[in-house]
């Protein structure tokens, strides 16, 4: 993840320790009138480990009672949307036209349940007809999102995930590292994306 808590796991690990964020995703297909996917809410429920790091960092749960009061889920609530310049949510979406753009995240609220962080936000999807795919990663494979909490269709879709190969991705990263792929100093290649899941949409009608 690219904004602030993101630093409080920036600790020296072997390589083979990537990714160091795990989070559990759900999409949420919305349709216009016309029947044409006009957005998506996604939802992010962040491991155990990470979710006590932000909460030890914004200074909540001082009581260690596993809850938080509401003025402190006041202050969690969109934590996670301070994006910075170039960051595009980790979360892609194609048609057979090309790279589709998705707007700016639209806060959706934020929760805390049994040690995780639960975050859900909106992104409008400009473009998009009847067909086309998704695929939420990040680039740099520091965060590993899974299709955990399910994917929601509008009426008239159908979804087909098509698994990455991840032992072909995991040769991937040995061949580009090389003898440096047990340096913790060694940089990371971009390989996020070969590590990811492509969500393949379909619907009855489009724009």
């Amino acid at each position: 993840m690219r904004y602030f808590a993101a630093c409080l796991l920036l600790l020296a690990a072997p390589l083979q320790a990537h990714p160091h964020v795990f989070v559990e995703t759900g999409l949420r297909l919305v349709a216009s009138e016309s029947g044409a996917i006009q957005g998506v809410e996604v939802t992010w429920r962040y491991d155990e480990l990470y979710s006590l790091l932000v909460l030890e960092d914004m200074e909540l749960d001082s009581d260690f009672d596993g809850q938080l009061t509401m003025p402190e889920l006041e202050r969690l609530n969109g934590f996670d949307l301070q994006w910075v310049d170039g960051f595009e949510g980790d979360l892609y979406a194609q048609s057979a036209a090309g790279r589709l753009k998705l707007g700016a995240p639209q806060n959706r609220g934020t929760s805390f349940m049994a040690g995780q962080i639960i975050s859900r936000h909106y992104r409008s999807l400009e473009g998009a007809d009847a067909a086309l795919s998704l695929k939420a990663f990040d680039p740099t494979y520091y965060t590993a999102y899974d299709l955990g909490l399910g994917i929601d269709l509008p009426v008239g879709c159908k979804a087909e995930v098509v698994k990455a190969d991840v032992s072909a991705a995991t040769q991937m990263v040995m061949d580009l590292m090389g003898d440096s792929v047990d340096d913790p100093e060694a940089d990371y290649p971009e390989v996020g994306e070969a590590f990811a899941d492509e969500i393949v949409v379909t619907c009855d009608s489009g724009s």
